[in-house]
């Protein structure tokens, strides 16, 4: 059995379409019918996440944490206990391609970290146009790159165990993952195949991760003069 965990909080608006994608991802013909457990960890929500995942057909693990890292590790733990042979990870804000699974086990890697992909950057307002740009100038998904997104993320049960699961970090909880299979010795690919878009909002959850990256940048950006195009 392949697991799925979605970390949540408060994310009613988007866990719907989340849980779609990777119900999406599930059924590819690659796969040959193999289950594929998706989980959504409702972490500290005061909204309607956790029903919403359960409409869409999700399971559903409710904590108070507070704590990504801690809600990764939950969700991971509970769908090992299941069967699953290999975990795959994205977040409630994130879509992920119809081939993300497939691609994710096509590299026949113990671990994979994928890249990401803005969805929409119109939060962003007057900055949008610059920070894509921006953006694009930086990040290059390709592979051999060296991103590290918990919204892109899968690995075998086998070196998940291996290494002791996700810290107890409110953020950067994917990065100190990654570290430890290193230093283990796990081969990590990564690959610019499995893709996920994922958000360009501005009420991001993590207080060090995607979000925050992206309003360092935005911050950094020199606008236009009235008149002037932007370059």
């Amino acid at each position: 059995m392949i697991g799925v965990v979605i970390p949540a909080h408060d994310e009613a608006a988007h866990v719907g379409t989340a849980v779609a994608a990777a119900r999406r991802a599930a059924l590819h013909p690659a796969l040959a019918g193999e289950a594929v457990q998706i989980l959504v960890v409702a972490d500290a929500c005061r909204d309607d996440t956790a029903a919403l995942a359960a409409a869409g057909g999700a399971l559903t693990l409710v904590l108070s944490a507070r704590n990504v890292g801690l809600a990764r590790h939950a969700g991971a733990r509970l769908l090992l206990a299941a069967g699953a042979r290999w975990l795959a990870f994205t977040d409630a804000d994130s879509t992920v391609a119809d081939d993300w699974l497939a691609e994710q086990l096509g590299l026949q890697c113990d671990a994979v970290c994928g890249c990401v992909w803005v969805a929409d950057w119109q939060a962003h307002g007057e900055r949008a146009a610059l920070l894509a740009q921006a953006f694009a100038a930086q990040y290059c998904p390709v592979d051999g790159h060296r991103h590290i997104h918990g919204a892109n993320l899968g690995l075998s049960a086998d070196a998940y165990r291996r290494v002791g699961g996700f810290p107890a970090l409110a953020s950067s909880e994917d990065v100190a993952l990654v570290q430890a299979l290193e230093a283990a010795g796990i081969v990590v690919a990564y690959s610019a195949r499995p893709r996920v878009w994922t958000s360009a909002r501005t009420d991001h959850r993590a207080p060090l991760g995607f979000g925050d990256a992206l309003r360092r940048l935005s911050g950094a950006l020199q606008l236009p003069q009235v008149g002037e195009a932007a370059a």
